[in-house]
């Protein structure tokens, strides 16, 4: 699986961040509910699981495939197209948020992967998002605030901006909480 795979996976269900139909279990339906009164929450979580993987534009949970390339007019001061939510400038180490082809938060400070972990170039789509995950790659280190969008587990989340990561895109708290707070699964994020 990924860097920051199966034990993360876990902690997001717990977390309370929707992944689908996939992502709920049983028990989050509460003990002494009938099955009756479950039912529209079934529906629901299944709408909801099924609209997210169209939101996906292919790359399906769980897959992390680059999405598509868009021919679409760059957004003013960044490098990314209109169709972005979210945009990573590796060489110039920023990033933006984006809202309907304007800037709603940036340019913000970020480092990323570093030689032989490399932050992957591309589109993709955000997978899922945990607010207190902790890597099952590095023992457990923290990634506050992590989204997950690209194949590997990489992710944005809380870090040290002034050192390279091994691979997933690092921000200060306040601006790793914003992205957490502003990215939804299947909102498209470019790296360039």
């Amino acid at each position: 699986m990924g860097r920051h795979s199966a034990a993360g996976r876990g902690a997001a269900g717990r977390s309370g961040v929707a992944r689908g139909a996939a992502g709920h279990g049983a028990a989050g339906h509460g003990a002494g509910r009938s099955r009756l009164s479950a039912m529209p929450r079934v529906r629901a979580t299944i709408a909801f699981g099924l609209a997210g993987l169209g939101a996906l534009g292919g790359t399906g949970v769980g897959s992390a495939e680059p999405l598509r390339p868009v021919e679409a007019p760059l957004v003013d001061g960044t490098p990314c197209t209109v169709a972005a939510r979210a945009c990573v400038s590796i060489g110039a180490k920023q990033a933006w948020l984006l809202d309907d082809g304007r800037v709603v938060r940036g340019p913000v400070a970020v480092s990323t992967g570093g030689a032989g972990k490399e932050t992957p170039r591309g589109a993709f789509g955000v997978e899922w998002k945990n607010r207190d995950h902790r890597s099952a790659e590095f023992g457990g280190a923290p990634m506050p605030f992590a989204v997950f969008f690209a194949p590997g587990g990489i992710a944005f989340h809380e870090g040290d901006t002034r050192t390279g990561s091994a691979g997933c895109v690092r921000l200060a708290r306040a601006d790793a909480e914003a992205f957490h707070d502003f990215l939804a699964v299947g909102d498209r994020v470019e790296i360039v």
